[in-house]
């Protein structure tokens, strides 16, 4: 067999409104762009969203819109991608990580409200794997936090306390207590990227809860300046007899969503609870073949329900780096493409450079030794599921040996 990690599920649905969309005359952001947004909100239970290129883009745009920067702190997991640290990094404020908690991938809550200080502006947890977060601790930190709080400008002022933004790239449909995420944190920040479970093959949405005194409709406005340069008309505005005229307002951004990519996610919204369930029948396989020869994630409980994103797995077989990666190669050989989430960024270049040191991340550290990703996409059949298993335990009882 030859199979996949995470391959895009593309139908004749998607194709279909992708020709339709290059017909229309609109490729760039247009009508369509605009009905995913709104549709976007009313799945996630929220006034508006926003549709930008990327999750990453939606994360630095949040900062960037709440004035954070230079002599700033914000605060994520040091067990993540480099997608949920490198905004602060784009935006001139200080990145801080925390390690995440012995017992799963969340971030140590106790080390998070000790890292807290008078310059920290924004929290931003990981809902790894599509697992929400435990939010109710962080607001509580956040709470018990709020007399260190340095507003440095309105908009600041308005929230009185860190913002919590979450790094939702992967929990777009997830539920927990009766709510979907993009309705926990202050903001959420959503990745359609290929390899997600619902695509626009790029792209990605923000979405924000409402606050007394918060104007949803200037807060979209500022989102549409940044995205678009700092123009204050869109080429769907512009595009009214006319109506030619425009103000450059800021020097913004380009990271606006396109029609082309609206059309791919209208067509994968259609499907998207047939999706999530797929995933969920997938996930149940694993756990039921694999609950003896590894660590796994509860994707499912009494009071929540994630988005079934990752299947990720810490192998009890394995002890240290080299035996994983052998289990890597040895699957690869079996026609079975997996892969590692996360290496700690401390182990990354760019963070050493900042001065970051995987030493001061042991949790971070050991969990990701010995993790090993499964493919988990809704094109696996139940046969190749079968063979997954099979020859992982293989894998495993080969490398245990030696």
């Amino acid at each position: 067999m030859n199979i996949k990690f995470s391959p895009p599920d593309i139908t004749e649905a998607e194709i279909n409104e992708v020709v339709a969309a290059l017909r229309s005359g609109w490729i760039t952001t247009g009508p369509r762009t605009k009905e995913f947004e709104k549709r976007i909100a009313a799945y996630c239970g929220t006034q508006k969203a926003v549709c930008l290129n990327s999750a990453t883009a939606g994360l630095e745009l949040v900062l960037r819109i709440l004035g954070v920067g230079e002599g700033d702190e914000v605060i994520t997991s040091a067990y993540t991608y480099t997608a949920s640290a490198s905004v602060a990094e784009h935006v001139g404020a200080k990145l801080v990580l925390c390690d995440i908690g012995e017992d799963g991938l969340q971030m140590d809550y106790e080390k998070l409200a000790s890292l807290i200080t008078e310059r920290t502006k924004v929290i931003i947890p990981v809902d790894i794997a599509g697992i929400v977060c435990d939010y109710d601790k962080v607001f509580a930190i956040v709470k018990e936090k709020k007399p260190l709080f340095r507003p440095k400008n309105d908009l600041q002022r308005l929230f009185g306390r860190i913002v919590v933004l979450a790094d939702a790239a992967h929990s777009f449909g997830a539920v927990k207590d009766g709510k979907r995420s993009g309705s926990f944190a202050d903001f959420s920040s959503f990745s359609f990227h290929a390899v997600k479970n619902l695509t626009t093959a790029e792209g990605g949405a923000v979405v924000w809860k409402e606050r007394q005194g918060l104007d949803s409709e200037w807060l979209y406005k500022q989102f549409m300046l940044w995205s678009l340069h700092g123009q204050s008309k869109d080429a769907l505005t512009k595009n009214q007899l006319g109506a030619w005229e425009y103000d450059i307002a800021m020097c913004g951004m380009k990271c606006n969503m396109t029609d082309i990519m609206a059309a791919i996610g209208l067509a994968q919204l259609n499907r998207y609870e047939g999706l999530l369930a797929r995933r969920r029948q997938i996930i149940a396989r694993y756990n039921e073949g694999l609950g003896r020869e590894a660590k796994v994630l509860e994707h499912y409980g009494p009071s929540h329900a994630g988005s079934g994103h990752l299947y990720m797995t810490n192998a009890y077989a394995i002890k240290d780096e080299q035996m994983r990666n052998t289990v890597i190669v040895e699957m690869a050989k079996r026609g079975i493409a997996t892969n590692v989430h996360y290496k700690p960024l401390p182990m990354f270049t760019a963070y050493k450079k900042m001065g970051f040191s995987v030493k001061d991340y042991p949790n971070a550290y050991k969990r990701y030794a010995n993790e090993i990703t499964l493919p988990l996409h809704t094109l696996l059949t139940d046969e190749e599921v079968g063979y997954i298993i099979e020859n992982f335990k293989e894998c495993l009882a080969e490398v245990a040996k030696k």
